[in-house]
Protein backbone atom coordinates (compact mmCIF):
# COMPACT_ATOMS: atom_id res chain seq x y z
CA UNK A 1 0.00 0.00 0.00
CA UNK A 2 -0.63 -0.70 -1.87
CA UNK A 3 -0.90 2.34 -0.17
CA UNK A 4 -1.83 2.75 1.05
CA UNK A 5 0.45 5.37 0.67
CA UNK A 6 3.04 8.71 -0.78
CA UNK A 7 6.65 7.87 -1.49
CA UNK A 8 8.77 11.04 -1.56
CA UNK A 9 12.36 9.88 -1.62
CA UNK A 10 11.51 6.57 0.04
CA UNK A 11 13.62 4.46 -2.29
CA UNK A 12 16.68 6.62 -1.58
CA UNK A 13 16.03 6.46 2.16
CA UNK A 14 15.78 2.68 2.15
CA UNK A 15 18.92 2.32 0.07
CA UNK A 16 20.97 4.79 2.07
CA UNK A 17 19.97 3.39 5.46
CA UNK A 18 20.11 -0.37 4.85
CA UNK A 19 21.40 -2.19 7.94
CA UNK A 20 25.08 -3.07 7.86
CA UNK A 21 26.30 -6.64 7.80
CA UNK A 22 26.61 -8.06 11.29
CA UNK A 23 29.49 -10.47 11.91
CA UNK A 24 28.28 -13.97 12.66
CA UNK A 25 24.73 -13.36 11.40
CA UNK A 26 23.68 -15.97 8.86
CA UNK A 27 20.64 -17.60 7.27
CA UNK A 28 18.57 -14.46 7.35
CA UNK A 29 18.89 -13.88 11.11
CA UNK A 30 19.17 -10.25 12.04
CA UNK A 31 20.68 -8.90 15.21
CA UNK A 32 21.13 -5.40 16.60
CA UNK A 33 23.18 -3.35 14.16
CA UNK A 34 25.57 -0.59 15.10
CA UNK A 35 23.61 2.07 13.19
CA UNK A 36 20.33 1.54 15.06
CA UNK A 37 19.90 3.90 18.00
CA UNK A 38 16.85 2.14 19.43
CA UNK A 39 15.85 -1.35 18.31
CA UNK A 40 12.33 -2.66 18.03
CA UNK A 41 12.12 -3.94 21.63
CA UNK A 42 13.99 -1.01 23.21
CA UNK A 43 12.18 1.54 25.37
CA UNK A 44 13.62 5.07 25.17
CA UNK A 45 13.00 7.53 28.04
CA UNK A 46 9.45 8.86 28.04
CA UNK A 47 10.44 12.42 27.19
CA UNK A 48 12.41 11.24 24.14
CA UNK A 49 9.49 9.02 23.16
CA UNK A 50 7.26 12.09 22.99
CA UNK A 51 9.56 14.01 20.64
CA UNK A 52 10.30 10.98 18.46
CA UNK A 53 6.57 10.19 18.36
CA UNK A 54 5.92 13.76 17.21
CA UNK A 55 8.23 13.09 14.25
CA UNK A 56 6.10 10.12 13.21
CA UNK A 57 2.94 12.19 13.62
CA UNK A 58 4.27 15.04 11.49
CA UNK A 59 5.48 12.58 8.86
CA UNK A 60 2.04 11.04 8.32
CA UNK A 61 -0.18 14.09 8.73
CA UNK A 62 0.56 15.46 5.24
CA UNK A 63 -0.74 12.30 3.58
CA UNK A 64 -3.80 12.09 5.82
CA UNK A 65 -5.05 15.62 5.16
CA UNK A 66 -4.67 15.20 1.39
CA UNK A 67 -7.48 12.64 1.26
CA UNK A 68 -10.45 14.85 2.32
CA UNK A 69 -9.58 17.42 -0.36
CA UNK A 70 -10.74 14.82 -2.93
CA UNK A 71 -13.24 12.92 -0.81
CA UNK A 72 -15.33 15.84 0.46
CA UNK A 73 -16.24 17.35 -2.95
CA UNK A 74 -17.21 13.85 -4.15
CA UNK A 75 -19.53 13.63 -1.12
CA UNK A 76 -21.23 16.87 -2.30
CA UNK A 77 -19.81 18.95 0.58
CA UNK A 78 -19.22 22.67 0.15
CA UNK A 79 -15.69 24.05 0.60
CA UNK A 80 -16.81 25.96 3.69
CA UNK A 81 -18.60 23.06 5.37
CA UNK A 82 -17.31 22.80 8.98
CA UNK A 83 -17.94 19.03 8.97
CA UNK A 84 -14.86 18.69 6.77
CA UNK A 85 -12.71 19.20 9.86
CA UNK A 86 -14.72 16.53 11.70
CA UNK A 87 -13.95 14.04 8.92
CA UNK A 88 -10.23 14.83 9.19
CA UNK A 89 -10.38 14.47 12.98
CA UNK A 90 -12.11 11.11 12.56
CA UNK A 91 -9.41 9.92 10.14
CA UNK A 92 -6.61 10.90 12.51
CA UNK A 93 -8.42 9.39 15.52
CA UNK A 94 -8.91 6.05 13.72
CA UNK A 95 -5.30 6.16 12.51
CA UNK A 96 -4.08 6.40 16.09
CA UNK A 97 -6.38 3.63 17.28
CA UNK A 98 -5.40 1.16 14.55
CA UNK A 99 -1.70 2.04 14.75
CA UNK A 100 -1.72 1.15 18.45
CA UNK A 101 -3.51 -2.15 17.79
CA UNK A 102 -1.11 -3.06 14.98
CA UNK A 103 2.07 -2.24 16.92
CA UNK A 104 0.86 -3.90 20.13
CA UNK A 105 -1.11 -6.98 19.04
CA UNK A 106 -0.86 -7.10 15.23
CA UNK A 107 2.39 -7.68 13.36
CA UNK A 108 4.10 -5.83 16.26
CA UNK A 109 6.33 -3.89 13.89
CA UNK A 110 6.67 -0.10 14.46
CA UNK A 111 4.48 0.84 11.50
CA UNK A 112 1.82 3.53 11.22
CA UNK A 113 -1.58 2.54 9.81
CA UNK A 114 -3.71 5.24 8.27
CA UNK A 115 -5.88 6.48 5.43
CA UNK A 116 -4.81 5.68 1.91
CA UNK A 117 -5.36 7.15 -1.54
CA UNK A 118 -5.86 3.59 -2.84
CA UNK A 119 -9.43 3.73 -1.55
CA UNK A 120 -10.17 6.99 -3.38
CA UNK A 121 -10.22 5.35 -6.82
CA UNK A 122 -13.11 2.96 -6.06
CA UNK A 123 -14.75 5.68 -3.94
CA UNK A 124 -14.94 8.01 -6.94
CA UNK A 125 -16.24 5.15 -9.09
CA UNK A 126 -19.04 4.42 -6.59
CA UNK A 127 -19.99 8.06 -6.18
CA UNK A 128 -19.95 8.40 -9.97
CA UNK A 129 -23.03 6.19 -10.25
CA UNK A 130 -26.11 8.11 -11.45
CA UNK A 131 -27.85 7.59 -8.10
CA UNK A 132 -25.04 9.44 -6.27
CA UNK A 133 -24.52 12.33 -8.68
CA UNK A 134 -24.19 15.61 -6.76
CA UNK A 135 -26.66 18.46 -7.16
CA UNK A 136 -25.24 21.62 -8.68
CA UNK A 137 -23.27 23.92 -6.39
CA UNK A 138 -25.97 26.57 -6.64
CA UNK A 139 -28.59 24.02 -5.56
CA UNK A 140 -26.44 22.98 -2.61
CA UNK A 141 -25.93 26.58 -1.50
CA UNK A 142 -29.68 27.18 -1.68
CA UNK A 143 -30.48 24.19 0.51
CA UNK A 144 -31.03 24.53 4.26
CA UNK A 145 -28.00 23.36 6.25
CA UNK A 146 -29.79 20.27 7.54
CA UNK A 147 -30.69 19.17 4.01
CA UNK A 148 -27.07 19.63 2.88
CA UNK A 149 -25.92 17.40 5.74
CA UNK A 150 -28.39 14.72 4.70
CA UNK A 151 -27.01 14.82 1.13
CA UNK A 152 -23.40 14.10 2.07
CA UNK A 153 -24.16 11.89 5.09
CA UNK A 154 -26.22 9.54 2.90
CA UNK A 155 -23.20 9.12 0.63
CA UNK A 156 -20.86 8.68 3.59
CA UNK A 157 -23.09 5.88 4.95
CA UNK A 158 -22.85 4.12 1.59
CA UNK A 159 -19.06 4.38 1.63
CA UNK A 160 -18.86 3.30 5.27
CA UNK A 161 -20.80 0.12 4.65
CA UNK A 162 -18.84 -0.72 1.49
CA UNK A 163 -15.49 -0.18 3.23
CA UNK A 164 -16.38 -2.16 6.34
CA UNK A 165 -17.81 -5.19 4.50
CA UNK A 166 -15.10 -5.36 1.82
CA UNK A 167 -12.39 -5.24 4.51
CA UNK A 168 -13.73 -8.49 5.97
CA UNK A 169 -12.00 -10.16 3.01
CA UNK A 170 -8.60 -8.86 4.15
CA UNK A 171 -9.40 -9.78 7.75
CA UNK A 172 -10.19 -13.34 6.64
CA UNK A 173 -7.16 -13.44 4.33
CA UNK A 174 -4.85 -12.58 7.20
CA UNK A 175 -6.20 -14.33 10.28
CA UNK A 176 -6.92 -17.57 8.41
CA UNK A 177 -3.48 -17.66 6.76
CA UNK A 178 -4.70 -17.64 3.16
CA UNK A 179 -1.94 -15.23 2.15
CA UNK A 180 0.66 -18.00 1.71
CA UNK A 181 -1.35 -19.71 -1.03
CA UNK A 182 -2.17 -16.46 -2.83
CA UNK A 183 1.29 -14.89 -2.96
CA UNK A 184 2.38 -16.94 -5.97
CA UNK A 185 -0.22 -15.10 -8.06
CA UNK A 186 0.72 -11.63 -6.77
CA UNK A 187 3.67 -10.95 -9.06
CA UNK A 188 5.52 -7.73 -9.95
CA UNK A 189 3.47 -7.55 -13.16
CA UNK A 190 0.34 -7.56 -10.99
CA UNK A 191 1.63 -4.98 -8.52
CA UNK A 192 2.93 -2.49 -11.11
CA UNK A 193 -0.39 -1.64 -12.81
CA UNK A 194 -2.41 -1.93 -9.59
CA UNK A 195 -0.38 0.65 -7.67
CA UNK A 196 0.65 2.85 -10.62
CA UNK A 197 -2.96 3.36 -11.68
CA UNK A 198 -3.81 4.75 -8.23
CA UNK A 199 -1.82 7.87 -9.09
CA UNK A 200 -2.52 8.00 -12.82
CA UNK A 201 -6.29 7.86 -12.36
CA UNK A 202 -6.35 10.89 -10.06
CA UNK A 203 -4.65 13.38 -12.40
CA UNK A 204 -7.93 15.22 -13.01
CA UNK A 205 -8.11 16.19 -9.34
CA UNK A 206 -4.53 17.46 -9.35
CA UNK A 207 -5.25 19.53 -12.46
CA UNK A 208 -8.47 20.93 -11.00
CA UNK A 209 -6.81 22.10 -7.78
CA UNK A 210 -3.55 23.37 -9.31
CA UNK A 211 -5.25 25.30 -12.11
CA UNK A 212 -6.95 27.62 -9.61
CA UNK A 213 -3.62 29.48 -9.32
CA UNK A 214 -0.76 27.96 -11.30
CA UNK A 215 1.85 30.27 -9.79
CA UNK A 216 1.21 29.02 -6.25
CA UNK A 217 0.91 25.41 -7.46
CA UNK A 218 4.20 25.67 -9.37
CA UNK A 219 5.93 27.23 -6.37
CA UNK A 220 4.68 24.33 -4.26
CA UNK A 221 6.02 21.51 -6.40
CA UNK A 222 9.28 23.41 -7.13
CA UNK A 223 9.98 23.84 -3.41
CA UNK A 224 8.97 20.27 -2.73
CA UNK A 225 11.38 19.08 -5.41
CA UNK A 226 14.23 21.18 -3.99
CA UNK A 227 13.69 20.04 -0.39
CA UNK A 228 13.10 16.34 -1.06
CA UNK A 229 15.53 15.77 -3.93
CA UNK A 230 18.25 18.46 -3.78
CA UNK A 231 18.56 19.17 -0.04
CA UNK A 232 17.86 15.67 1.24
CA UNK A 233 21.52 15.24 2.26
CA UNK A 234 21.65 18.61 4.06
CA UNK A 235 21.36 18.31 7.85
CA UNK A 236 20.41 21.10 10.25
CA UNK A 237 22.27 21.61 13.57
CA UNK A 238 19.93 21.05 16.52
CA UNK A 239 20.37 21.03 20.26
CA UNK A 240 19.94 17.56 21.77
CA UNK A 241 20.18 16.08 25.25
CA UNK A 242 21.59 12.70 26.20
CA UNK A 243 21.61 11.29 29.72
CA UNK A 244 25.14 11.17 31.09
CA UNK A 245 26.66 13.56 28.57
CA UNK A 246 24.22 16.48 28.78
CA UNK A 247 23.42 18.83 25.92
CA UNK A 248 25.14 18.58 22.57
CA UNK A 249 24.77 19.65 18.96
CA UNK A 250 23.40 17.00 16.61
CA UNK A 251 22.65 17.15 12.91
CA UNK A 252 19.02 16.61 11.99
CA UNK A 253 17.88 15.61 8.43
CA UNK A 254 15.08 18.18 8.37
CA UNK A 255 14.60 18.41 4.61
CA UNK A 256 14.64 14.66 4.05
CA UNK A 257 12.15 13.98 6.84
CA UNK A 258 9.68 16.88 6.48
CA UNK A 259 9.78 18.22 2.89
CA UNK A 260 5.98 18.32 2.61
CA UNK A 261 5.39 20.22 5.84
CA UNK A 262 8.16 22.75 5.15
CA UNK A 263 6.75 23.36 1.68
CA UNK A 264 3.21 23.84 2.97
CA UNK A 265 4.41 26.26 5.65
CA UNK A 266 6.38 28.44 3.21
CA UNK A 267 3.71 28.54 0.51
CA UNK A 268 0.96 29.14 3.07
CA UNK A 269 2.94 32.11 4.41
CA UNK A 270 3.33 33.46 0.86
CA UNK A 271 -0.41 33.14 0.29
CA UNK A 272 -0.95 34.95 3.60
CA UNK A 273 1.24 37.85 2.50
CA UNK A 274 -0.51 38.07 -0.90
CA UNK A 275 -3.87 37.98 0.90
CA UNK A 276 -2.94 40.75 3.35
CA UNK A 277 -1.71 42.97 0.51
CA UNK A 278 -4.84 42.22 -1.57
CA UNK A 279 -2.83 40.86 -4.48
CA UNK A 280 -5.38 38.05 -4.43
CA UNK A 281 -8.84 39.65 -4.74
CA UNK A 282 -11.74 38.81 -2.46
CA UNK A 283 -12.95 35.24 -3.00
CA UNK A 284 -9.75 34.09 -4.75
CA UNK A 285 -9.12 30.36 -4.07
CA UNK A 286 -5.54 31.08 -2.96
CA UNK A 287 -6.58 33.50 -0.17
CA UNK A 288 -5.88 32.28 3.35
CA UNK A 289 -9.05 33.82 4.81
CA UNK A 290 -11.43 32.06 2.43
CA UNK A 291 -12.41 29.24 4.80
CA UNK A 292 -11.40 30.66 8.16
CA UNK A 293 -14.96 30.18 9.42
CA UNK A 294 -14.29 26.45 9.54
CA UNK A 295 -11.93 26.95 12.50
CA UNK A 296 -14.44 29.21 14.22
CA UNK A 297 -17.27 26.68 13.79
CA UNK A 298 -15.24 23.60 14.73
CA UNK A 299 -15.68 22.40 18.34
CA UNK A 300 -12.74 22.39 20.71
CA UNK A 301 -13.37 18.83 21.77
CA UNK A 302 -15.29 16.16 19.90
CA UNK A 303 -14.93 12.39 20.32
CA UNK A 304 -15.59 10.50 17.05
CA UNK A 305 -17.77 7.42 17.46
CA UNK A 306 -19.05 4.57 15.27
CA UNK A 307 -22.08 5.51 13.19
CA UNK A 308 -21.65 9.24 13.83
CA UNK A 309 -22.95 10.05 10.32
CA UNK A 310 -25.72 7.46 10.42
CA UNK A 311 -26.11 3.70 10.07
CA UNK A 312 -23.80 2.35 7.29
CA UNK A 313 -25.62 1.00 4.25
CA UNK A 314 -24.43 -1.88 2.11
CA UNK A 315 -24.76 -2.48 -1.63
CA UNK A 316 -23.20 -5.18 -3.79
CA UNK A 317 -21.74 -2.60 -6.19
CA UNK A 318 -20.13 -0.64 -3.35
CA UNK A 319 -18.60 -3.69 -1.65
CA UNK A 320 -17.15 -5.15 -4.85
CA UNK A 321 -15.78 -1.76 -5.85
CA UNK A 322 -14.08 -1.19 -2.50
CA UNK A 323 -12.60 -4.68 -2.71
CA UNK A 324 -10.20 -3.26 -5.31
CA UNK A 325 -8.80 -0.85 -2.73
CA UNK A 326 -8.52 -3.64 -0.15
CA UNK A 327 -6.53 -5.83 -2.54
CA UNK A 328 -4.22 -2.97 -3.48
CA UNK A 329 -3.51 -2.20 0.19
CA UNK A 330 -2.88 -5.88 0.97
CA UNK A 331 -0.26 -6.17 -1.74
CA UNK A 332 1.49 -2.97 -0.65
CA UNK A 333 1.58 -3.80 3.06
CA UNK A 334 3.13 -7.22 2.40
CA UNK A 335 6.16 -5.55 0.85
CA UNK A 336 6.62 -3.21 3.84
CA UNK A 337 6.78 -5.82 6.60
CA UNK A 338 10.21 -7.37 5.83
CA UNK A 339 11.59 -3.94 4.91
CA UNK A 340 10.57 -2.46 8.26
CA UNK A 341 12.02 -5.44 10.16
CA UNK A 342 15.39 -5.00 8.46
CA UNK A 343 15.45 -1.29 9.26
CA UNK A 344 14.70 -2.00 12.93
CA UNK A 345 17.42 -4.69 13.16
CA UNK A 346 14.66 -7.17 13.98
CA UNK A 347 14.38 -10.80 12.82
CA UNK A 348 12.46 -11.30 9.55
CA UNK A 349 8.73 -11.40 10.36
CA UNK A 350 7.54 -15.03 10.50
CA UNK A 351 4.40 -16.11 8.70
CA UNK A 352 2.20 -15.78 11.77
CA UNK A 353 3.23 -12.10 12.15
CA UNK A 354 2.49 -11.44 8.46
CA UNK A 355 -0.92 -13.13 8.79
CA UNK A 356 -1.75 -11.24 11.98
CA UNK A 357 -0.60 -7.92 10.50
CA UNK A 358 -2.84 -8.27 7.45
CA UNK A 359 -5.75 -9.45 9.59
CA UNK A 360 -5.32 -6.48 11.93
CA UNK A 361 -5.12 -4.11 8.97
CA UNK A 362 -8.41 -5.56 7.72
CA UNK A 363 -9.89 -5.10 11.20
CA UNK A 364 -8.66 -1.51 11.14
CA UNK A 365 -10.37 -0.86 7.82
CA UNK A 366 -13.60 -2.34 9.19
CA UNK A 367 -13.37 0.04 12.16
CA UNK A 368 -12.50 2.97 9.88
CA UNK A 369 -15.65 2.25 7.89
CA UNK A 370 -17.84 1.95 10.97
CA UNK A 371 -16.37 5.17 12.42
CA UNK A 372 -17.24 7.00 9.20
CA UNK A 373 -13.79 8.15 8.09
CA UNK A 374 -14.73 7.61 4.43
CA UNK A 375 -11.48 5.70 3.90
CA UNK A 376 -9.62 2.55 4.92
CA UNK A 377 -6.21 1.90 6.49
CA UNK A 378 -2.84 0.92 5.08
CA UNK A 379 0.84 0.97 6.06
CA UNK A 380 2.40 4.43 5.66
CA UNK A 381 5.55 4.27 3.54
CA UNK A 382 6.61 7.71 4.77
CA UNK A 383 6.91 6.41 8.32
CA UNK A 384 8.87 3.37 7.19
CA UNK A 385 11.29 5.83 5.59
CA UNK A 386 11.37 7.88 8.81
CA UNK A 387 12.68 4.84 10.69
CA UNK A 388 15.58 4.57 8.27
CA UNK A 389 16.42 8.26 8.64
CA UNK A 390 16.16 8.56 12.42
CA UNK A 391 17.59 5.09 13.23
CA UNK A 392 14.78 4.80 15.78
CA UNK A 393 12.86 1.55 15.33
CA UNK A 394 11.37 1.31 18.81
CA UNK A 395 7.85 -0.07 18.97
CA UNK A 396 7.20 2.10 22.02
CA UNK A 397 7.78 5.30 20.02
CA UNK A 398 5.04 4.38 17.52
CA UNK A 399 2.71 3.55 20.41
CA UNK A 400 3.32 7.06 21.76
CA UNK A 401 2.67 8.45 18.27
CA UNK A 402 -0.64 6.58 18.21
CA UNK A 403 -1.56 8.30 21.47
CA UNK A 404 -0.80 11.70 19.94
CA UNK A 405 -3.02 10.91 16.96
CA UNK A 406 -5.93 9.89 19.16
CA UNK A 407 -5.52 13.11 21.16
CA UNK A 408 -5.38 15.25 18.02
CA UNK A 409 -8.47 13.51 16.66
CA UNK A 410 -10.39 14.58 19.75
CA UNK A 411 -9.34 18.26 19.57
CA UNK A 412 -11.57 19.47 16.74
CA UNK A 413 -9.93 22.83 16.01
CA UNK A 414 -6.60 21.18 15.22
CA UNK A 415 -8.26 19.16 12.48
CA UNK A 416 -9.90 22.32 11.14
CA UNK A 417 -6.50 24.01 10.64
CA UNK A 418 -5.60 21.62 7.82
CA UNK A 419 -8.85 22.25 5.94
CA UNK A 420 -8.08 25.93 5.33
CA UNK A 421 -4.89 25.21 3.35
CA UNK A 422 -5.36 27.13 0.05
CA UNK A 423 -6.45 24.84 -2.76
CA UNK A 424 -3.61 25.71 -5.23
CA UNK A 425 -1.07 24.53 -2.63
CA UNK A 426 -2.93 21.25 -2.40
CA UNK A 427 -2.92 21.01 -6.20
CA UNK A 428 0.86 21.46 -6.29
CA UNK A 429 1.27 18.72 -3.71
CA UNK A 430 -1.00 16.42 -5.71
CA UNK A 431 1.17 16.84 -8.81
CA UNK A 432 4.11 15.36 -6.90
CA UNK A 433 2.29 12.92 -4.63
CA UNK A 434 0.22 11.19 -7.29
CA UNK A 435 3.26 11.01 -9.56
CA UNK A 436 5.32 9.37 -6.83
CA UNK A 437 2.59 6.82 -6.16
CA UNK A 438 2.64 5.87 -9.84
CA UNK A 439 6.43 5.67 -9.78
CA UNK A 440 6.36 3.47 -6.68
CA UNK A 441 4.09 1.02 -8.49
CA UNK A 442 6.36 1.01 -11.54
CA UNK A 443 9.39 0.35 -9.32
CA UNK A 444 8.15 -3.24 -8.96
CA UNK A 445 9.28 -3.72 -12.56
CA UNK A 446 12.91 -3.75 -11.41
CA UNK A 447 12.48 -7.47 -10.71
CA UNK A 448 11.29 -8.44 -14.22
CA UNK A 449 13.15 -8.68 -17.51
CA UNK A 450 12.34 -5.45 -19.32
CA UNK A 451 14.02 -6.74 -22.48
CA UNK A 452 11.27 -9.33 -22.80
CA UNK A 453 8.61 -8.51 -25.41
CA UNK A 454 6.19 -10.62 -23.34
CA UNK A 455 6.65 -8.41 -20.30
CA UNK A 456 6.49 -5.18 -22.28
CA UNK A 457 3.20 -6.29 -23.84
CA UNK A 458 1.69 -7.07 -20.41
CA UNK A 459 2.95 -3.81 -18.87
CA UNK A 460 1.69 -1.65 -21.71
CA UNK A 461 -1.73 -3.25 -22.03
CA UNK A 462 -2.43 -3.50 -18.28
CA UNK A 463 -1.62 0.20 -17.85
CA UNK A 464 -3.24 1.66 -20.96
CA UNK A 465 -6.43 -0.38 -21.33
CA UNK A 466 -7.80 0.40 -17.83
CA UNK A 467 -7.42 4.14 -18.49
CA UNK A 468 -9.30 3.79 -21.80
CA UNK A 469 -12.06 1.64 -20.35
CA UNK A 470 -12.66 3.62 -17.15
CA UNK A 471 -12.66 6.97 -18.96
CA UNK A 472 -15.18 5.64 -21.48
CA UNK A 473 -17.33 4.21 -18.67
CA UNK A 474 -17.40 7.57 -16.86
CA UNK A 475 -18.63 9.32 -20.01
CA UNK A 476 -21.20 6.62 -20.86
CA UNK A 477 -22.50 5.91 -17.36
CA UNK A 478 -25.78 4.36 -18.53
CA UNK A 479 -24.38 2.16 -21.28
CA UNK A 480 -24.72 -1.08 -19.27
CA UNK A 481 -28.30 -2.33 -19.35
CA UNK A 482 -28.74 -5.99 -18.43
CA UNK A 483 -32.29 -5.53 -17.21
CA UNK A 484 -31.20 -6.02 -13.60
CA UNK A 485 -30.52 -2.68 -11.93
CA UNK A 486 -28.28 -4.12 -9.17
CA UNK A 487 -26.13 -5.98 -11.71
CA UNK A 488 -25.84 -2.83 -13.83
CA UNK A 489 -24.53 -0.90 -10.82
CA UNK A 490 -22.02 -3.64 -9.94
CA UNK A 491 -20.61 -3.79 -13.48
CA UNK A 492 -20.51 0.01 -13.70
CA UNK A 493 -18.40 0.29 -10.53
CA UNK A 494 -16.09 -2.63 -11.35
CA UNK A 495 -15.39 -1.45 -14.90
CA UNK A 496 -14.92 2.15 -13.69
CA UNK A 497 -12.27 1.19 -11.08
CA UNK A 498 -8.96 1.38 -12.88
CA UNK A 499 -6.86 -0.31 -10.20
CA UNK A 500 -9.14 -3.35 -10.26
CA UNK A 501 -9.17 -3.60 -14.06
CA UNK A 502 -5.39 -3.10 -14.26
CA UNK A 503 -4.63 -5.56 -11.47
CA UNK A 504 -6.88 -8.26 -12.94
CA UNK A 505 -5.53 -7.79 -16.47
CA UNK A 506 -1.91 -7.85 -15.27
CA UNK A 507 -2.47 -10.89 -13.04
CA UNK A 508 -4.29 -12.90 -15.71
CA UNK A 509 -1.81 -12.14 -18.46
CA UNK A 510 1.24 -12.82 -16.28
CA UNK A 511 -0.13 -16.15 -15.07
CA UNK A 512 -1.55 -17.30 -18.42
CA UNK A 513 0.99 -16.11 -21.01
CA UNK A 514 3.99 -18.50 -21.03
CA UNK A 515 7.18 -17.15 -19.49
CA UNK A 516 10.12 -18.34 -17.40
CA UNK A 517 10.44 -17.58 -13.69
CA UNK A 518 13.53 -15.47 -14.38
CA UNK A 519 11.70 -13.55 -17.11
CA UNK A 520 8.75 -12.86 -14.80
CA UNK A 521 11.06 -11.89 -11.93
CA UNK A 522 9.61 -14.46 -9.53
CA UNK A 523 12.93 -15.56 -8.06
CA UNK A 524 14.06 -12.03 -7.20
CA UNK A 525 10.58 -11.11 -5.97
CA UNK A 526 10.27 -14.08 -3.59
CA UNK A 527 13.70 -13.29 -2.18
CA UNK A 528 12.65 -9.67 -1.57
CA UNK A 529 9.49 -10.75 0.27
CA UNK A 530 11.31 -13.22 2.55
CA UNK A 531 8.02 -14.68 3.78
CA UNK A 532 9.42 -17.96 5.04
CA UNK A 533 7.07 -19.84 7.31
CA UNK A 534 9.47 -19.85 10.23
CA UNK A 535 8.29 -19.91 13.81
CA UNK A 536 10.17 -18.80 16.89
CA UNK A 537 8.47 -19.66 20.15
CA UNK A 538 11.15 -18.77 22.66
CA UNK A 539 10.38 -16.53 25.58
CA UNK A 540 10.58 -12.84 24.79
CA UNK A 541 10.44 -13.20 21.02
CA UNK A 542 10.00 -9.92 19.10
CA UNK A 543 6.70 -11.03 17.55
CA UNK A 544 5.13 -12.52 20.69
CA UNK A 545 2.07 -10.94 22.26
CA UNK A 546 2.94 -8.54 25.11
CA UNK A 547 0.79 -10.54 27.55
CA UNK A 548 -0.44 -14.11 28.00
CA UNK A 549 2.34 -15.96 26.14
CA UNK A 550 2.94 -18.52 28.91
CA UNK A 551 -0.74 -19.48 28.77
CA UNK A 552 -0.80 -19.56 24.95
CA UNK A 553 2.19 -21.92 24.87
CA UNK A 554 0.39 -24.34 27.17
CA UNK A 555 -2.62 -24.48 24.86
CA UNK A 556 -1.64 -26.94 22.10
CA UNK A 557 -4.55 -25.92 19.87
CA UNK A 558 -2.94 -22.51 19.34
CA UNK A 559 -0.21 -24.25 17.30
CA UNK A 560 -2.77 -24.72 14.52
CA UNK A 561 -3.94 -21.08 14.33
CA UNK A 562 -2.14 -19.13 11.54
CA UNK A 563 -2.12 -15.86 13.53
CA UNK A 564 -0.75 -17.20 16.82
CA UNK A 565 2.94 -16.80 17.78
CA UNK A 566 3.00 -20.55 18.45
CA UNK A 567 1.81 -21.37 14.91
CA UNK A 568 3.63 -24.25 13.20
CA UNK A 569 2.69 -24.31 9.51
CA UNK A 570 3.23 -28.03 8.99
CA UNK A 571 1.32 -29.14 12.06
CA UNK A 572 -2.19 -28.88 10.61
CA UNK A 573 -1.10 -30.67 7.40
CA UNK A 574 0.48 -33.47 9.43
CA UNK A 575 -2.64 -33.80 11.59
CA UNK A 576 -4.88 -33.99 8.52
CA UNK A 577 -2.57 -36.58 6.94
CA UNK A 578 -2.58 -38.76 10.07
CA UNK A 579 -6.38 -38.66 10.26
CA UNK A 580 -6.64 -39.58 6.58
CA UNK A 581 -4.28 -42.53 7.00
CA UNK A 582 -6.14 -43.78 10.07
Amino acid sequence: MVHHNIQIGLENILRDTAPEEVPGVQNGDVGRTSNVTYGIDDTPPWYLCIFMALQHYLTMIGAIVAIPFILCPALCMLDTDPDRSNIISTMIFVTGLITWLQATFGCRLPIVQGGTISFLVPTLAILGLPVWKCPSEDALVAMPEEDRRIVWMTRMCELSGAIAVSALFQLFLGYFGVIGSLLRYVTPLTIAPTVALVGLTLFDHAASAASQQWGIAAGTFILLTIFSQCLDKVNIPTLSYKRGSGFSISWFPLFKLFPVLITITIMWAICGILTATDVFPEGHPARTDLKVNIIEDAPWFRIPYPGQWGVPTVSVAGVLGMLAGVLACTVESISYYPTTARMCAAPPPPLHAINRGLGTEGLGTVLAGLWGSGNGTNTFGENVGAIGVTKVGSRRVVQYAAGLMVLQGVVGKLGAVFIIIPQPIVGGLFCVMFGMISAFGLSALQYVDLNSSRNLYIIGFSLFFPLVLTRWMSVHSGVIDTGVEALDAVLQVLLSTSILVGGVVGCLLDNLVPGTDEERGLAAWSQQMSLEATTVTTEGDTYDFPIGMSLIRRWKWTYYLPFMPTYEPGKFTALFKRKKES
